[in-house]
């Protein structure tokens, strides 16, 4: 396995990022700030007004670190890379099976089956230690969505029309957000739940799942260029012009897992309160730039713990999870693996 590489994360307003030998260094009004040796990174990520020399964008390139640019709240704005990886044979067989029904059903339902798991398992997790403390009629509302999530991952496993398969997905992530709100055990008005929304997100739970969506669908898109997979050209979202489709794909097995679980332990532990929300005229909530620090800082300290991955029968960080997956995938479409395992968190 490849040893775990990182991500910088510049969040400084007008930092200036330039290349000195083999390190980046950043600065703030002219004066040093941080000294990174590049041997050590596998991306760089740029939040708001960060600029980067050229010389180091080129460098960047050329030693194969990715560079990705993200508006101040996270919303994906450009990423600069070096020239594509991978086997060319690897990617024709991959546009291939995106366009045989069968082939990419059989993709699809792995895919939503690991999904549909891991909101069952998060589910399951609060029904098991804070179901006594919970509201009757609440502990019953995420007790039916349980078990609808379960009938609906059942039916995933015979059915051939990803079409179907993509109308259940919807139902399901309607009823696990249905209840999500009851996974929230803090009182405070401002971190409700009334639904998922996005672009822009409504309230200040939806401003953290986006966030942490993000950042997941960055991960996701490096391990599939690792491996040498397209990101762009997937199985369940759809081919659109400059939508990394195949990383969206990926991160759905681990959106529950890691995302919708920091959220929720962020809040519940009062990691984060109102105070760290920006509320705009039109109604946005923007996530203020000290808490933009801290959710970084939880989101890596996140991806350094240890889960076993019940198919390749080991422990490994939480943050080499979707390279493995990626890799799993290429070894599927390359015929080395009958079917695509997806991660189960148990």
């Amino acid at each position: 396995m490849r040893r775990q590489l990182n991500t910088l994360y510049v969040t400084t307003e007008g930092a200036w990022l330039r290349k000195d030998g083999a390190n980046i260094v950043m600065e703030v009004e002219q004066q040093e700030r941080a000294r990174i040796p590049a041997h050590m990174l596998e991306s760089l990520v740029c939040f708001g007004r960060v600029l980067v020399s050229p010389p180091l964008l080129g460098y960047c390139a050329e030693q194969g670190i990715s560079v990705c640019f993200l508006s101040p709240n996270g919303r994906f704005l450009a990423r600069v890379e070096g020239p594509v990886s991978g086997n060319v044979l690897l990617r024709r067989e991959q546009y291939r099976r995106s366009d045989e029904p069968s082939g990419c059903a059989a993709i699809v339902r792995h895919l939503l089956v690991g999904k549909l798991y891991n909101q069952r398992t998060v589910l399951g997790r609060a029904l098991r230690d804070h179901g006594d403390s919970m509201e009757s009629q609440a502990r019953a509302a995420v007790e039916h969505a349980y078990q609808r999530l379960d009938r609906l991952s059942k039916k995933m496993l015979t059915e051939e029309d990803v079409q179907i398969m993509r109308g259940w997905e919807g139902e399901s992530a309607q009823t696990y957000f249905g209840v999500l709100d009851h996974l929230i055990r803090v009182q405070a008005p401002e971190l409700r739940f009334s639904g998922r929304n996005r672009r822009p997100p409504r309230d200040a739970v939806n401003a953290l799942l986006s966030f942490f969506y993000t950042l997941l669908t960055h991960d996701c898109r490096s391990a599939l260029e690792t491996v040498g997979l397209d990101p762009a050209v997937g199985f369940l979202h759809r081919d659109r012009p400059g939508r990394p489709s195949l990383a969206l794909d990926l991160m759905e097995e681990f959106r529950a897992f890691l995302a919708d679980r920091l959220t929720l332990s962020m809040i519940n532990r009062r990691q984060v309160s109102a105070r760290d929300f920006q509320v705009m005229d039109n109604g946005v909530v923007l996530l203020r730039d000290e808490a933009r620090k801290n959710l970084l800082v939880a989101y890596q300290e996140r991806k350094r713990e240890e889960v076993k991955h019940v198919f390749v029968n080991e422990k490994m960080p939480i943050g080499l999870l979707p390279l493995m997956q990626a890799q799993l995938l290429a070894r599927h479409l390359r015929g080395d693996l009958d079917a695509y395992p997806p991660f189960l968190w148990k």
